[in-house]
């Protein structure tokens, strides 16, 4: 299996530590280059006011199947848990989109550090990617107690 990064993101974030650990704490803006080879699969994505923005983990090194995640002091397992050292180091975002210029997507809210390889982006559609009734396991106290920066 082999993927081809289809851009590469302009981040204010120059190092991982600087960059926030989800998108939605971030209120920083950034922009997509996409290559000028895909630049025709962006027709119509202005439309959207929100885009999936799938990534290379670039810089992860390696995978731990366990891992102790920012939001707790307890080991999990990787797949239960967004840690960026996963067995495929992919990340994914959802974005606020500003704007587009040519190839350019101008994007608010995200987490990924400059030069990160952009492997796609969806359009974020709330009626398909909503769901009642979630739940979202050993985050329910750490979300909804505050705890959400690194170190937090």
């Amino acid at each position: 299996m082999e993927f081809k990064p289809i851009g590469i993101v302009h981040s204010p974030y120059k190092s991982k530590k600087d960059a926030p650990i989800q998108p939605r704490f971030s209120g920083e803006e950034a922009e997509i280059e996409v290559f000028e080879e895909f630049a025709e699969g962006l027709k119509d994505i202005e439309g959207f006011s929100h885009i999936w923005v799938l990534f290379h983990f670039h810089e992860s090194e390696g995978y731990d199947l366990r891992t102790t995640p920012y939001l707790d002091d307890e080991e999990r397992g990787v797949f239960a848990c967004r840690s960026p050292r996963r067995p495929n180091p992919i990340g994914q975002s959802l974005v606020k989109l500003i704007g587009r210029e040519g190839n350019f997507l101008r994007i608010k809210g995200l987490d990924m550090i400059d030069a990160t390889p952009i492997i796609d982006i969806k359009p974020y559609v709330n009626v398909f990617d909503e769901d009642e009734d979630v739940r979202i396991g050993w985050l329910e106290g750490s979300v909804h107690g505050g705890k959400v920066a690194r170190g937090g």
